[in-house]
């Protein structure tokens, strides 16, 4: 836990709404002119896009939230427990590099690592939320940082869902199709 960090992020989380709302309304009053079809498809794909990237600060600022918690509470993950959300931190960054690369480079190299690894995210979090309810039923954890763990790893999965999107974005097709 680090204060600094946990109010930039708030801080920022604060900026990306501002910026959702311009684009947004941009994007919005662009729409009602006379655009080609291809253009209009663009527009709409970028308002769906900008809606994930705030929806990513919000999922940033929650898992802030959790370490605020974590901190102030003195709630402490079992060993095993904070090597997962590492791991599983690790492979959210991962993916939301390589969709960010997808987006602004608007080049699809990335797309069947990005698939495969959201696939592999979905399931970690299965089995994340798994091992938990086997360390809370041998009493390995409290009730209170099985639901600090709970929300972590649900704000991870959702974070590499929308940094997906994201990358996704670009293609014209659908991705299986893209490929």
């Amino acid at each position: 836990y680090d204060p600094k960090l946990a109010a930039e992020i708030t801080a920022q989380e604060e900026e990306i709404d501002l910026y959702e709302d311009t684009l947004g309304t941009f994007l919005v009053k662009l729409s009602s002119k006379d655009l080609s079809q291809a253009d209009s498809s663009q527009v709409a794909e970028l308002l769906h896009a900008i809606g994930d990237f705030e929806r990513i600060g919000d999922h940033a600022e929650n898992i802030a939230d959790a370490a605020v918690k974590s901190a102030e509470e003195s709630l402490e993950f079992t060993k095993k427990g904070q090597k997962e959300i590492k791991e599983m931190h690790h492979k959210t960054m991962s993916i939301f590099e390589k969709s960010m690369e997808m987006f602004t480079t608007m080049d699809k190299k990335n797309l069947s690592y990005i698939m495969e690894l959201e696939n592999s995210i979905d399931l970690m979090e299965r089995e994340l939320q798994q091992n938990h309810v086997k360390r809370m039923a041998k009493g390995k954890c409290s009730p209170m940082t099985g639901i600090l763990f709970t929300d972590l790893v649900t704000s991870l999965e959702r974070v590499a869902d929308h940094a997906t999107n994201i990358a996704f974005s670009i293609l014209e097709n659908d991705p299986e199709e893209a490929m």
